[in-house]
Formats: structure tokens, C-alpha cells, sequence
């Protein structure tokens, strides 16, 4: 038998999905997250899916959302690294772009840059936009900057020249002399990281690579180890920020591709169980113990974005068009200078975590109002392996209600307004501030927080139909089982439009498809398993911002037929009426970038899950509780557990349904019914 383990480590819980690939068996896990090193959890993890009966002998793949990444960014407790860049540029990451982080805000200034400007040290060469060396790198200016970067004494080195995308030789040669004369140093160039245009924003996401590259190493050593040593056929994927697995070996090269894995795993976990589905239009509420990510699947895809923060940092690196709010189980609940009630972003995470679960918490969280309304069992959390206090978290919203002049019940209630309007407020701007109508998606909540709080956001944005996944707080590991892993290439040029300059674009695509072929053998990816995307960024002649424009997808790429000029033409045209709602065709179009996406096709589909209920029946409920479902007062509601349902079964709610991973719940007059792959399916009454 063959499994594959999807783990996916959040704020609160480390998730696991592992999926038989034979048989269709599927095991579930959650266990809290270790904050110190996030690899315990998920070794323990996997420890307790073996004695749950996983034969670990037979895994042979492991897919890992990681915040590692994310975390040495917020925390700035990355590697100590040196910058070498072209004479003159020195003081790049500091001037940046001449725009405010927050335009109101006189004061709030950008993070200070991750390499402090003693270790940065300028190189005598130069190459212009065009690519053409009008200062050569000497021997001896090379000969120069390896001294400097001994005396330095530092993990790793960064080589950011001006105009590196359009001529990399420079930069090449002295990662070579780097590589030699340093064994040990990690070693980042701008034209390996990402080679495009824009040098703010390249120079930034190569400092970000090598500032993380000693905190990776160790990480993925770690947590190779660890999973060598229990199961030594099994293969360690990790996730990316475009939705893609990479190899361990490609992690501790480029780590920052994974600086958004776990909201991109959640998105592609929420593809494939929509195509399950039948739904083509969706949008995702991914709310967990921190925050709530949202993302728009339209027409079975999720848009790719290219230009993203990351602690204040931006990034250039293809990423899952995810936004996120500080909304989640353990959002803290606070009162501003104004007098006014406020919820997050800070959080109470998994220690203390909330009050209700009796490690320390005190203050007022999501989970504790959800507790006091009788939203959530006091039996607790995972089958209650992980039992709540009620009485903390009354106590804990004792003085918010008494400042607000309300009673317990009541102040709770509220608070659970606030966290639903931020992330209503966060589906508006990636729905209606982009000419989209919420009213035409389905809403899919997962996370162990989502299906809580999905019916309120429903209502609020006019969606009328929830769908509510098998195991909806376990659909970012669930995602990772079927995510392809993949590797992205990028060519920056600056192509005006012309036959002879759509040859020399043949020509840079036949490059990129050489390097695609390389990393296919490298990565031992089956020829039946390959396939490709490609897409340029195009813009008109005297536009700032350029449009992504697809090109081709499917198996392997043949550049002989990638169409002509006036395709690609027409498709610009496409995508720019979408974009601005108009094109002008008689405007000179230029290529800014070349991309290519290499895709190893994930072995694994998985198979709808079996149901332990009665179609047949309606089954009993095993249960009923007070439930404020409304500000004026509870209703009793029947309790149903997930695990009786099966396909065919409908509900009229009020009702309340419990799981391993999560609670949804179904209001007064809402009708529910199961569907064939065992998903919820929501009727929201106006």
C-alpha cells in the first residue's frame, strides 16, 4: 500500500491528511503547534498516524505546508548576511520606493533593511538596461570582494548587480568564486532568485532568500532527518507560495518561495474539492487560529500574483492571490484610545491560546465567545482529546461586558460581528474592488475556525450557497496530497512588438523549455506526469504596469508551437478589456517578462470519501444545546455528528453539526444537504 502524508502547520494546529492512494483510505490528525521548532509537531504528528494503523514503512511522500519562513521574517531571526552590489547602489534597499507604507501615517516608516549597511559592499562593474558591459568585472576586483566577504563573518552573501536579468555574467562569476572560496556560505544571486526587471523589488527578494537560507537549511535537515529515520523511502515535498511542491534540495536554495506555503496549500485544497463539486466559481474563507485568508477561484482557477509583502518586505515571486486578515479562533478582543471595541490581529496563538483552554489565556478570544454562545461543545476540541472551560471564558469577557454595558452572552456576540465585518471587509477587495459580485460564488469555508462563522459572512456579502468540505479544517493538508509540484522560470527582457522580435521570443521560450527539461530529469518526474504554463507579462509602450497574458498550458511545451504575433496580439487584447474594459489595437505592445511553470502532475487524486451513515434515514441527533444563534436570545438546537451523515440526507436548521476539525452551523430556517462527495451544501435563507 502507498501513502502520502499532507502536514500543514498553522498558528494553533499542525494538520495531517494521509491519504492511501490504493485503497482510498483516509486518516486524519490534528495536534497543537510547537512554536519553538514547528517539526516536532509535525513528526509526532506522523507518529500518531502510525499507531493510528498508518503502515509508515509504505509512506512514500510527505507534503509540508511550512510558517518557518514567514516566522524568521516577522521575528527577524534570520541568517547574518552580507550584500554585494554594483558600485553606486549601496544604499538601494534603503531608498526603495518614494511611497508611504500607510498613507496617513506621517510617521510609520518602512522595516529597517535586513542587512545592516556596514555589510553592504559596492563591486566596480556596471552593465546597462540593454545588457551591455560598459564596466568589466576584473580578477582582481572579484579577488577584492572575496576578502571583504572573509572578514564579514557572516552565513550568507547576497550578489545583487544593477541590470543582472538582461546580463547575469557578472553576477556568475562571482557567485563561482563565492561557491569556491567559501564551501560552507550560502549564496544567493538575483539572476537565480528571480530574474526580472525592477531592482527595489529584486534586490529585496534575494536578501529575503539569503536571509532565510541558514534558517531553512537547518529546518528541512532537521525535519529530513526526522522523517528518514521513520520512513526512508518517503520523499519530502514543500509547499510554495504559487501552490506548487518543491524538493527539499530546491528549499534550501530558494526558501522564500515559501513564505506564503500554508494559505496557498489551503486555496489548492479548495480547487480540487470544488471541481469535486461541480463548482467553478468560489470563494474561499480559510480561517484558522491566527488570521482568515481569503482567495477567488473563478472558472476552476486561482489567480496568480506576482508583486506581495511579506513583513513589510516586498516580494517579487509568483504567489497565490491570497489576502489575509488578522481574524481567527484565537483573535483577541481589545479596547482602542477611542473606547471602542476591537478584534485582532493580535492573537493569543496556541500558547496561552484562549482562555477556555486553561493555559494562561485571560484575555477574550473568537473560540471563547463561540464557547459562551454555545456555538462549540464544552466537551472541547478534537473528539475532546482537548476539553474547554467555559467558565474561563465567561470570565474572560466579564469586564468587556461590563464596559460595554452588556451582559456576557451579548458582548460575545459582538465581538463575533466585528471579526465577521474584517472578513467581509476582505472579500470585498478581492470581489467587488475587482469588478467581481460575491453573489455569484459559492462560499467555501474550511480551517478550524470557518465554518463557524461562514453563514454571517454569507449573509452579509448576498452569497446564497455554503459549501462545507468532509474535513474542512484539514483542507490546507488535504490540498498539499494533491498539489503538483512544479518550478517556475522567468526570462526578463524588453521585447517591442515586431516578427523579428517575436523570433527572438521563440528563442528566449526555447531556453526556458531547455531549463524545464533539465529540472524534469533532475527532479526523476515521468514524461506521462509532465506538463507546462506559460505566460508573458505584456503591457503597451509607455504603460508603468504590465498584465500577465497566458500563452499555452498542458503536457510538454513545443516552442515551434506557441502561435504567431497576432495571437499573442489578441490575447493581450483579452486580457487587457478585462483588466480596464477597453484595448486599443493599432498601440504598440512590448514583452517585460517570459515565464514558464514546469509541472510534475501529482500522483495522487484523491477518491471521494466512503460514508458510515444510512442514506436511507435521516440519522438521530445525539444532542441539543442553547445556542445564540441571533443578538435577542438562544434557540435549542439538535446536534448532529458529521460522521452520521451521508449522501442524500437534508437538514433544516437550526442545527449544530460536530467533527474531529471543526463545527459548522446551521441557522434557523437554512436547509442543508449532503451531495454525493459527502461536502455541506448550505441553502442561506434572505
Amino acid at each position: 500500500m502507498s501513502w502520502t502524508i499532507g502536514v500543514d502547520v498553522g498558528g494553533t494546529f499542525t494538520d495531517f491528511y494521509a491519504y492511501n492512494s490504493d485503497t482510498g483510505e483516509v486518516k486524519l490528525n490534528k495536534r497543537p503547534s510547537t512554536r519553538g521548532n514547528p517539526g516536532e509537531a509535525v513528526l509526532a504528528g506522523v507518529d500518531d498516524l502510525e499507531q493510528a494503523g498508518l503502515n509508515i514503512g509504505s509512506l512514500t511522500r510527505l507534503a509540508h505546508g511550512t510558517t518557518v519562513a514567514t516566522n524568521a521574517l516577522i521575528q527577524r531571526r534570520g541568517g547574518r548576511v552580507a550584500l554585494l552590489t554594483t558600485k553606486g547602489f549601496r544604499d538601494l534597499l534603503e531608498i526603495g520606493r518614494q511611497v508611504r507604507p500607510h498613507m496617513y501615517d506621517l510617521y510609520k516608516d518602512y522595516p529597517a533593511p535586513l542587512i545592516d549597511r556596514t555589510l553592504r559592499f559596492e563591486v566596480d562593474e556596471r552593465i546597462t538596461a540593454g545588457g551591455r558591459v560598459i564596466t568589466p568585472l576584473s580578477e582582481s576586483v572579484i579577488d577584492a570582494a572575496l576578502q571583504t566577504i572573509a572578514q564579514a563573518n557572516v552565513d550568507a552573501v547576497a550578489v545583487c548587480f544593477l541590470f543582472a536579468f538582461a546580463n547575469a555574467d557578472h553576477e556568475k562569476r562571482v557567485g563561482d568564486a563565492l561557491r569556491k572560496a567559501f564551501p560552507n556560505l550560502s549564496i544567493s544571486l538575483s539572476s537565480e532568485v528571480q530574474s526580472e526587471f525592477r531592482e527595489y523589488e529584486r534586490f529585496s527578494t534575494t536578501v529575503l532568500n539569503a536571509y532565510l537560507q541558514s534558517v531553512m537549511d537547518q529546518y528541512i535537515g532537521s525535519l529530513e532527518a526526522g522523517v528518514s529515520a521513520r520512513a526512508p523511502a518517503a520523499r519530502l515535498g514543500i509547499n510554495q507560495s504559487s501552490g506548487g511542491l518543491m524538493s527539499a534540495t530546491r528549499t534550501r536554495a530558494f526558501p522564500v518561495r515559501t513564505a506564503l506555503s500554508g494559505p496557498a496549500a489551503g486555496v489548492i485544497g479548495a480547487l480540487a474539492r470544488a471541481r469535486e463539486a461541480g463548482r467553478a466559481d468560489v470563494i474561499t474563507l480559510d480561517m484558522g487560529g491566527t488570521s482568515a485568508d481569503v482567495a477567488l477561484i473563478q472558472n476552476h482557477r486561482a489567480d496568480i500574483t506576482f508583486d506581495r509583502d511579506v513583513a513589510g518586505f516586498p516580494v517579487r515571486l509568483p504567489a497565490v492571490d491570497v489576502h489575509t486578515v488578522g481574524a481567527g479562533g484565537g483573535s483577541i478582543a481589545w479596547f482602542d484610545r477611542d473606547g471602542l471595541l476591537k478584534v485582532g490581529p493580535q492573537s493569543a496563538g496556541a500558547e496561552p491560546g484562549p482562555a477556555c483552554y486553561g493555559r494562561g489565556g485571560t484575555e477574550p478570544t473568537v473560540t471563547d465567545a463561540n464557547l459562551v454562545l454555545g456555538r462549540l461543545s464544552d466537551k472541547g476540541l478534537l473528539d475532546g482529546r482537548m476539553p474547554l472551560n467555559a467558565d474561563l471564558s465567561r470570565a474572560a469577557f466579564d469586564d468587556a461586558a461590563k464596559r460595554l454595558g452588556y451582559e456576557i452572552a451579548h458582548a460575545a456576540h459582538g465581538m463575533l460581528g466585528i471579526v465577521v465585518a474584517n472578513m467581509v471587509r476582505a472579500i470585498r477587495t478581492i470581489s467587488v474592488e475587482r469588478g467581481h459580485d460575491p453573489r455569484d460564488f459559492v462560499l467555501m469555508p474550511f480551517g478550524g475556525a470557518g465554518p463557524l462563522h461562514a453563514r454571517d459572512v454569507a449573509a452579509a456579502l448576498g452569497i446564497r450557497e455554503i459549501l462545507v468540505a468532509p474535513a474542512p479544517g484539514i483542507v490546507c493538508a488535504e490540498g498539499l496530497v494533491v498539489a503538483d509540484q512544479t518550478e517556475s522560470f522567468v526570462t526578463g527582457t524588453r521585447l517591442i512588438e515586431s516578427e523579428d522580435a517575436f523570433e527572438t521570443f521563440r528563442e528566449q521560450v526555447r531556453s526556458l523549455t531547455q531549463q524545464a527539461q533539465t529540472w524534469y530529469e533532475a527532479e526523476d518526474i515521468e514524461p506521462k506526469r509532465r506538463g507546462h504554463e506559460l505566460s508573458v507579462d505584456a503591457r503597451y509602450v509607455g504603460q508603468n504596469f504590465e498584465l500577465r497574458v497566458p500563452i499555452s498550458q498542458g503536457g510538454i511545451l513545443d516552442p515551434a508551437e506557441i502561435g504567431t504575433l497576432e495571437t499573442l496580439r489578441a490575447s493581450f487584447f483579452a486580457v487587457h478589456d478585462q483588466a480596464y474594459g477597453y484595448h486599443n489595437p493599432h498601440d504598440a505592445i512590448e514583452l517585460i517578462n517570459i515565464r514558464l511553470t514546469a509541472i510534475g502532475s501529482a500522483p495522487d487524486t484523491i477518491a471521494p470519501p466512503a460514508s458510515t451513515g444510512d442514506a436511507a434515514q435521516v440519522p438521530d441527533p445525539i444532542g441539543a444545546r442553547e445556542v445564540w444563534f441571533e443578538f435577542d436570545a438562544p434557540v435549542s438546537a439538535p446536534i448532529y455528528s458529521r460522521s452520521s451523515l451521508a449522501p442524500g440526507h437534508k437538514l433544516v436548521g437550526p442545527a449544530v453539526i460536530e467533527q474531529l476539525d471543526t463545527t459548522t452551523l446551521l441557522y434557523p430556517g437554512d436547509t442543508l444537504q449532503v451531495d454525493a462527495q459527502l461536502n455541506l451544501l448550505i441553502e442561506v435563507t434572505p
